[in-house]
């Protein structure tokens, strides 16, 4: 995993209003979280991908008004494809995806029932086809791991990526 911000997973910072927090921009509501059921869906990426386009068209994200705007939303996009068609392959499916907004960061959440742990493949082959998504992941996002649910059935993966200035 990689850790790049000053404090840990799962801790965004000082919320929009605190002491030393910027404000979020108009259209972004903090802390606004959507969720897409995608269990037993067909065209899960696709489906993951779309609704990850329109919630960044809610939040004033898109249309860009800059390069880096655009670069963000089409990582945000990527990394959406990338943690869906994981979920997909390696792990029954997914069940469904979460998108936290903050005015700072990105959450993005996808839970399935499987059982096993992403990683990215060590030593990464770049000229190889296949087994470059959480490799992507870890080069695009702030941080990401993954959280087991508590009854033992499944897990979260989720990574986050930060908010464009």
């Amino acid at each position: 995993m990689s850790t790049t911000r000053p404090y840990p997973p799962g801790d965004l910072g000082p919320e929009s209003g605190g002491v030393g927090a910027s404000a979020a921009p108009a259209a972004v509501p903090a802390g606004q979280i959507r969720r897409l059921r995608l269990a037993g869906t067909r065209g899960a990426v696709a489906r993951g991908r779309d609704f990850a386009r329109q919630a960044l068209h809610d939040w004033g994200w898109l249309p860009a008004a800059s390069a880096d705007r655009r670069a963000a939303a089409e990582d945000v996009l990527l990394v959406v494809s990338e943690l869906v068609t994981n979920a997909c392959l390696h792990a029954e499916g997914p069940e469904e995806l979460r998108l936290r907004c903050t005015a700072k960061v990105l959450r993005l959440e996808v839970s399935d029932l499987g059982t096993g742990s992403p990683a990215p493949r060590s030593p990464h082959r770049p000229g190889r086809p296949g087994g470059h998504g959480m490799f992507i992941v870890q080069r695009l996002c702030l941080d990401w791991g993954v959280v087991r649910n508590a009854d033992g059935t499944g897990k979260t993966v989720w990574a986050e990526l930060a908010a464009p200035s």
